[in-house]
């Protein structure tokens, strides 16, 4: 079992998720994380899936994903040449601490405050998934009021461009 990463390029037409998602539904293969989003072309939404499976299965869903009459292009995204970052809130009591050994944390981590209201502040982390897991494990010893993590996106380094007309 293997962590994978996907990028499928759709028109942007409405229920196209679904479909993609049902896919994977009906061939038992689990979405770690799934983020859709626009692109420099308004017709086209990018879709990046993170996957744990192997590569047979995976190499199946690509192929099945492929066939969809909304799919211009698919690829698997190799983390060697891409970037594949995640984003992180989180949100941490500031009552009772020493807020300067936290944010110490937060700024070794390269992460951002960018809130501070009553008793509280916003820490943001743009990172690959494990930098994101080891920020949380670094900071589990403080009081977290809230956290939200995005799914991943990912992008092939370097000059690369799709035909996808």
């Amino acid at each position: 079992m293997k962590k994978q990463c996907m990028v499928i390029l759709v028109e942007n037409n409405a229920g196209v998720l679904a479909r993609v998602s049902s896919l994977f539904m009906q061939r038992g293969f689990n979405i770690d994380s799934l983020t859709v989003s626009s692109t420099e072309n308004p017709k086209i939404s990018r879709i990046t899936v993170m996957t744990t499976g192997d590569q047979k299965n995976f190499s199946q869903i690509l192929k099945q994903t492929g066939k969809l009459v909304e799919t211009k292009m698919i690829f698997s995204v190799e983390p060697s040449f891409s970037l594949i970052r995640e984003l992180l809130l989180v949100k941490f009591s500031t009552e009772h601490i020493d807020v300067s050994v936290l944010k110490k944390i937060i700024d070794d981590f390269g992460a951002t405050i960018i809130d501070i209201t009553n008793g509280c502040f916003v820490a943001e982390l743009s990172a690959s998934s494990q930098k994101i897991d080891d920020f949380l494990e670094a900071t589990k010893d403080y009081e977290m009021i809230e956290m939200c993590r995005s799914g991943a996106i990912a992008m092939e380094r370097g000059k690369v461009s799709y035909d996808i007309n």
